[in-house]
């Protein structure tokens, strides 16, 4: 279900990295990649959007949401597998999905480039760039770099994955955000369309769950700044006890709305790899995402009324 290519050194330097590090230095160095992951970038949107700046989180977010599609519908061309299903002598210490089968390529995805990595490059990149402190342009570089040297270490990813999901990463940074400057704040929505049913082309030939799950939270995220816009414009804090009160709620509302859209679709019903279990998870995604980017935030109006 996929192709292999390679540089000779990639598979050998994969092996060497192993050998030094052992399973257990895998495993310590593999908790690097939670700073790419799902959560660490759900932290960082909601802290932004939520408490500290609506304009800076929906700056992020945008970012984000491109990197999330653009990455898998470069996978679904190349159709790279992973290292390790191409090279026995590779170990997977950090599936992407740990609940399926290790060989199930829908579930964990191609390889070519780093989701990780762009991820973390486009995430801690938006930051360096938007905030041009020195402290955030460190980190640009450093987490990126922490994140990729992870992915090679747990076998899911070849070196040149990893380079060209920073390069990726990098042209998303710079790239999106002057799309959005060339035809300004009152078009955003009309750009934001326009990048969906660019990302939508990927219906048509991508077979992986990554691709539906970003098509779901592309349209979720866009959707939920328009409706915020027209009908809730809630305002920013600085407040401690808010922020928390903020991000508490929003945490709990992902957890217990993922655990209620999953409920009525059991794998009994939709069979994964299949076109109606691939759109009910970007459904399902695009719910959860227009509910707390554009439904949530009303009830901070009866916290905070103004920028505090």
């Amino acid at each position: 279900m996929g192709n292999t290519f390679y540089f000779a050194f990639e598979p050998a330097l994969m092996t060497w990295l192993q050998g030094v590090l052992g399973e257990t230095g895998a495993k310590i160095v593999s908790q690097f990649s939670a700073l790419g992951e799902e959560y660490a970038l759900i932290l960082i949107l909601g802290f932004l959007y939520w408490c500290y700046d609506k304009k800076f989180g929906i700056y992020i977010g945008t970012n984000v949401a491109v990197g999330i599609t653009l990455n898998p519908l470069i996978k679904n061309i190349f159709l790279r597998i992973r290292p390790y299903m191409a090279h026995p002598e590779i170990k997977c210490f950090r599936p992407v999905e740990p609940d399926a089968d290790l060989y199930d390529v829908v579930a964990q995805g191609y390889s070519f480039p780093s989701g990780h990595s762009m991820n973390s490059a486009i995430a801690y990149g938006t930051l360096g760039r938007y905030t041009k402190k020195r402290v955030f342009e460190v980190l640009a570089f450093v987490l990126p770099l922490l994140v990729g040297i992870s992915r090679v270490s747990v076998g899911v990813h070849y070196p040149t994955d990893v380079l060209t999901g920073w390069l990726c990463g990098a042209l998303v940074v710079f790239a999106v955000p002057f799309i959005m400057d060339k035809f300004g704040e009152e078009n955003r929505w009309k750009v934001n369309l326009v990048f969906f049913l660019i990302a939508s082309i990927g219906i048509f030939y991508c077979k992986t769950e990554d691709y539906f799950s970003g098509l779901g939270i592309m349209g979720g995220f866009f959707l939920g700044i328009e409706i915020e816009k027209r009908f809730v414009d809630f305002k920013s804090t600085t407040k401690p006890v808010h922020c928390i009160a903020r991000l508490l709620g929003g945490g709990a509302l992902y957890f217990v709305l993922n655990k209620l859209l999953k409920m009525p679709f059991s794998t009994e019903f939709l069979t994964s790899g299949t076109t109606a279990a691939y759109l009910v998870r970007s459904a399902r995604y695009f719910i959860v995402l227009t509910f707390l980017i554009g439904i949530y935030p009303y009830v901070f109006r009866f916290g905070a009324g103004k920028n505090e």
